[in-house]
């Protein structure tokens, strides 16, 4: 049984070796996750009458840059950490890149591209969703294989079971921990899903995406749907997580930009239902 499988089994991070260069699990899973990205994001634009090319273009710039915004993020909130070991800023493949950052990297390229190309940002948005939460919910097994993403000490069965120096210091006499990363991976494949959903459904009240203006008029409702079940799905997981991080009031900051944007997000997508609604 999977649960049986976590409980019992002590991930490596290294995948394989070809020569002097080590494969890490890590980087699989985020390729694997982009790749799964890709193919929702391209097959979905299409659908909406995106040139291929264009969709190509910007998943290329949009990976980029946000693998970039990611890691700094990260590095900004560890500076401590890696002012003392700069020679690891880089060190991608032992994990380290932040959602968040990743997100606000990738709003800045969504808004340059569909200013240069003229086409609607929130339409972008809305496209990304579905391909962003599958994304994550693959990457986050990464996480797993380099013990970074648990919760606090559990006797559930699906415990898994952390290695002594990848612990706080107050936990060395436990033994199994809470898999926060597969909660999260779990909370991710179900917002993948919603996502799928809403977007069939506001497909076939346009025709396949072949009346332009009311596609248009409605972006947005899936893109800000996405940024609030997610940001659940986020807050919860950090709700018993036990990593450091930084804190503000001796609450977790990655729990307060969760809380935040799920309410910013909350408040825009009320606006536009309302603004909808005077429209109709």
């Amino acid at each position: 049984m999977p649960v049986m499988f976590l409980h019992t089994f002590n991930p490596n991070p290294i995948l394989a070796h070809l020569g002097s260069f080590a494969i890490h699990w890590y980087g699989l899973f985020l390729a694997v996750g982009a790749l799964a990205g890709y193919l929702v994001f391209i097959r979905l634009g299409r659908r909406y009458g995106i040139k291929v090319a264009d969709l190509e273009n910007l998943f290329f710039f949009t990976l980029i840059a946000g693998l970039v915004g990611a890691r700094i993020y990260h590095v900004l909130n560890e500076w401590s950490y890696y002012a003392a070991h700069p020679g690891e800023i880089l060190s991608i493949w032992n994990g380290g890149l932040a959602i968040h950052g990743a997100l606000i990297a990738g709003l800045v390229v969504f808004l340059l591209f569909a200013r240069k190309k003229k086409l609607s940002f929130w339409l972008l948005a809305d496209i990304a969703a579905p391909a962003l939460a599958l994304g994550q919910a693959i990457g986050r097994w990464g996480n797993y294989f380099n013990q970074e993403l648990y919760g606090g000490p559990t006797s559930l069965p699906w415990g898994i079971p952390i290695e002594p120096l990848n612990r706080p210091l107050q936990f060395l006499d436990d033994k199994f921990f809470h898999p926060a990363f597969l909660y999260e991976s779990l909370g991710s494949f179900a917002v993948f899903v919603l996502m799928v959903y809403l977007h069939r459904r506001f497909l076939a009240g346009t025709k396949n995406g072949s009346d332009n203006r009311s596609v248009v008029r409605g972006a947005g409702f899936i893109a800000l749907t996405y940024l609030i079940t997610e940001s659940l799905v986020r807050a919860g997981t950090e709700l018993i997580r036990i990593d450091r991080v930084p804190t503000i009031a001796d609450v977790r900051l990655p729990l307060l930009i969760s809380i935040a944007i799920a309410l910013a997000a909350g408040v825009a997508l009320f606006m536009l239902m309302r603004r909808r609604s005077r429209a109709a």
